[in-house]
Parts: structure tokens; C-alpha cells; sequence
């Protein structure tokens, strides 16, 4: 493990204490790490490194890391497989990285639990921009608007916006920040159709939209964890042609 230290310009509150955000850079390429590396200083966050997906299970465990880079392909352990051991354990933000640009491997990527992909070669500052994003996204999400509650009900699913948790039927469902996002923005604007452009704008906080299957594969990922029937929604209908919404 290689740590970088920077002045910080991310901060956290953890324990009272201000602390600078944690990304673990994970990839057995050393050169992608130590560049990825040197523009994530550059912005003020901590860096951490891992040459593999066990190694990268265990440091972000460890290290408390607030956002995972995460390479697909990697020895000892992949990506697919690290993706899915850390979300047995945690909600953190994770980007996925593959030299695979397909469709299909985009959505093995997300169905893991990943909140966003990014195809190799990439312009760094693009990743970049995707790690401010996802970091944007989650100081505001759960924060509501001004005029909103912090609580969303809607018959036996409840969302408690401030504390960034859900409840279906009595019980907790975890659901990455992205899955989060998506289903406050649904059920806080009840009956709203939203296309899934609208979504992916309101959601990921971007201009530019990402015209792949990305809205739709976190859709599906928040049926399998709220709905008793993910096949017949009782939450988060389809309105054909349209888009998404929650009566």
C-alpha cells in the first residue's frame, strides 16, 4: 500500500474530527495508479492504493475509505468479485474501471453494486469529474429541499432522507447511494414521470447524459432489494416509452 498526503481541500467530519476524503485507487497497473494517484492529490483528497482485489477488500475495511476506484481486471481477486464482498459490508461510492467497453459489461458492472463505470483509456480528468460528482451527489442527497420532509412513506416502504436509509416492511434494505438517489427522487415527486435522461441529470448532478443502459440497470438493482415481485412492481412502476415513476 502507497498512501499520498496533500493539502485538502475534501474535507470530512468523522468523530468531531476534520479529515480529508479517502479513495482507494485499486488496479494492478502501477502507472494507471500513480497518475490517477497524482490528480486525486492534485484535488485535495487522500489517496490510497491496491494492487488487487483481496488487497483492496481489506483496505477499504480498514482504512475507512469514503470512495473506491475499482479495476475489473485484476489478480487474486476481480473486480466483479471485490464489488460484490464490499457491498456485504458497505454502501461506499465505487467506480468501476475496464478496458471492456460493451454494454453487457457495463451492466455486470453496475448489477454488482457499482455506482458508475468508466472504459480505459480514460482522460483522468474525466474520472475526476466522476469522483466530484459522486461526492456531490452524496452531500446532497438525504438533505431534501427546503420545503420537503425527511421522511417519505408510501404504504410499507419509508425512506428517512436525512439518515440515508430505507425500510421496506419493517426491515433495513441497504441500497448503494445511486440506487438512493434514484428512488428518493421517484418517491419525493409522486405520480412524476421521469425519463431516464431526467433521472440520470437529477441523479448524477451532469450535463451530459450517457445515452447506455445505466438508469435502467440501477432501476432493476432497486426492484430486487425493495419490491416482493421485482417482475410486478408495486413501487417503481414503468410507463412504457416514458419512463419511470412511483404512484
Amino acid at each position: 500500500m502507497q498512501e499520498y498526503g496533500s493539502p485538502t481541500c475534501h474535507r470530512i467530519k468523522k468523530g468531531g474530527i476534520s479529515l480529508a476524503l479517502t479513495v482507494l485507487v485499486a488496479d494492478d497497473d502501477p502507472e494507471i495508479r500513480d497518475v490517477v494517484g497524482i490528480y486525486l492529490r492534485n484535488e485535495g483528497y487522500r489517496v490510497i492504493e491496491a494492487g488487487d482485489g483481496a488487497q483492496a477488500v481489506e483496505l477499504m475495511l480498514r482504512e475507512q475509505a469514503d470512495l473506491l476506484i475499482l479495476d475489473v481486471m485484476m489478480p487474486n481477486l476481480d473486480g466483479i468479485k471485490a464489488c460484490l464482498k464490499i457491498r456485504e459490508k458497505s454502501a461506499i461510492p465505487i467506480i468501476m474501471l475496464s478496458a471492456k467497453g460493451e454494454d453487457i459489461d457495463k451492466i455486470t458492472g453496475l448489477t454488482t453494486g457499482a455506482d458508475d463505470y468508466v472504459t480505459k483509456p480514460f482522460n483522468p480528468l474525466e474520472l475526476i469529474a466522476r469522483v466530484k460528482a459522486q461526492f456531490r451527489r452524496q452531500t446532497l442527497a438525504g438533505g431534501g429541499k427546503p420545503n420537503d420532509s425527511s421522511v417519505i412513506e408510501i404504504d410499507d416502504l419509508i425512506i428517512h432522507k436525512t439518515r440515508h436509509q430505507v425500510i421496506v416492511r419493517g426491515k433495513e434494505v441497504s441500497l448503494t447511494p445511486i440506487e438512493f438517489s434514484i428512488l428518493e427522487l421517484l418517491a419525493g415527486n409522486r405520480g412524476h414521470v421521469f425519463n431516464v435522461e431526467q433521472i440520470y441529470r437529477n441523479v448524477w448532478k451532469e450535463d451530459k447524459f450517457c445515452s447506455d443502459n445505466t438508469v435502467m440497470v440501477h432501476v432493476r438493482n432497486i426492484r430486487e432489494k425493495v419490491e416482493d415481485n421485482p417482475r410486478e412492481p408495486r413501487y417503481i412502476q414503468t410507463v412504457w416509452g416514458v419512463g419511470y415513476k412511483v404512484e
